[in-house]
């Protein structure tokens, strides 16, 4: 992407684009994807099948209830943008109700599309780290092939092997983080992918650690130095975060936080919002 057509970006310099933007979609999270009833969701769900709470403007009607009433696992959902990508850009502002033959392409593009901006998010942090210069050439690279894949037809979208993308980039997230990590003093941890559902783990030392993919369900991590931690798909749902120290978290999402539980002295990176539910 040249620098005169630079995505938008908030004021903790994050790309606004790659974050849900309700307002412009066409409520396709509550459509296009299923869910199951269980503890994050009242009843049963079909893909396709639009939400019986979605209103005719695309809103929800329980939206601030979500919770209360069963929908837990809406309220941790993160398209990262991709929703108003696919219904303003992909599918030109046409929505699924006033053109119903293009609902199996759009809720079929959609998941994919989450999947290429989630892509999107990590590669960008990763070129705000000035410690992984090294590989920003090859991270810029990465973003632009991303971005001309979001841009493609319905048929290219659904097509896509999104596994093998995620094959090619991970090795430069985990350099760009290996880099970053590094000037952490002292040794640091390594969790990666490690079970670690219910670990009593307050007040540990992780700062700097990897934790990338771990799975930290239930786990107690209140008052924990997770300072420069990586943390990209580390599972955080029940996640004790009372009191510890995320600044500087790797590749943490507000998905992953709004799944956790925390409170008033959990320090988060400035880019994340503290959930209400906190």
């Amino acid at each position: 992407m040249s620098p005169q057509h630079e995505a938008p970006r908030s004021a903790e310099g994050r790309r606004t684009d790659l974050q849900a933007d309700c307002a412009d979609c066409f409520g396709l999270c509550c459509a296009a994807l299923p869910f199951a009833r269980s503890a994050d969701f009242a009843v049963d769900k079909a893909a396709g099948r639009p939400c019986s709470h979605l209103r005719t403007d695309f809103r929800c009607g329980i939206h601030e209830r979500l919770r209360d009433e069963g929908y837990r696992g809406c309220t941790v959902f993160d398209c990262f943008g991709a929703g108003q990508k696919v219904s303003q850009v992909i599918f030109g502002g046409t929505d699924w109700r006033r053109a119903p033959e293009s609902a199996r392409a759009m809720f079929a593009v959609f998941p994919v599309m989450r999947q290429l901006h989630e892509l999107l998010r990590y590669v960008d942090e990763a070129l705000g780290l000035a410690a992984a210069r090294p590989v920003h050439k090859e991270l810029r690279r990465a973003l632009a092939r991303i971005e001309d894949l979001t841009l493609g037809s319905p048929e290219s979208i659904t097509a896509l092997d999104v596994n093998a993308l995620r094959g090619e980039v991970n090795p430069l997230l985990l350099r760009a983080s290996e880099l970053a990590r590094a000037r952490v003093p002292g040794r640091r941890k390594n969790h990666r992918g490690a079970d670690l559902a219910g670990a009593r783990l307050a007040g540990a030392d992780l700062r700097g650690a990897s934790l990338r993919g771990a799975l930290l369900v239930a786990a107690d991590l209140s008052g924990a130095d997770l300072r420069d931690a990586d943390l990209i798909g580390a599972d955080l749902r029940d996640t004790d975060l009372r009191g510890a120290d995320l600044t500087g978290a790797l590749f943490l999402t507000q998905a992953q936080l709004n799944a956790a539980r925390g409170d008033a002295a959990t320090t988060l990176p400035a880019s994340l919002g503290r959930p209400t539910h906190w």
